[in-house]
């Protein structure tokens, strides 16, 4: 269990407990109403993110070099998918640590990201054999070489 997930509602409390005494039953609604709309907030960007997520395809991205680039460690499983528009094919089995999860874009392309503890830890992107973009980009309309 993280540090985090003990502190949080700690706070909470700590909070309810000083308005409590500094302002009585007015303090702790005034409290409770802060904490419960904190709440909200978070429920409804989760429930954002897998809505979108929801009508795109399973594993889907629309370019993995550009997702490559953009993941940093300790990003949220949250985060990426709501980065990706779309939910990781899970590569690992069910509730096992730590899970590895795949986004393929149209070309073959795919990252593969390990998440432990809901939390981004390392990633891979891999080309597929052959790739057009390992051959030697050319600027539209220069001359070859006499």
């Amino acid at each position: 269990m993280t540090l985090q997930k003990i502190l949080a509602p700690l706070v909470g409390i700590g909070l309810l407990i000083a308005a409590w005494r500094s302002y009585g039953w007015l303090g702790v609604a005034f409290v409770a109403t802060g904490i419960v709309m904190f709440l909200l907030l978070h429920f409804n960007r989760t429930m954002t993110v897998l809505k979108r997520a929801a009508d795109r395809p399973m594993g889907y991205v629309g370019s993995a070099v550009m997702l490559n680039a953009k993941l940093k460690p300790k990003m949220t499983l949250l985060h990426v998918v709501a980065m990706t528009r779309s939910l990781g094919l899970q590569r690992t089995p069910k509730d096992e640590q730590p899970e590895v999860y795949r986004w393929t874009d149209g070309g073959g392309s795919y990252v593969d990201a390990t998440f432990a503890s809901g939390k981004l830890v390392q990633w891979q992107l891999t080309r597929p054999p052959g790739d057009a973009s390992d051959a030697p980009a050319t600027a539209m309309g220069e001359l070859p070489p006499a």
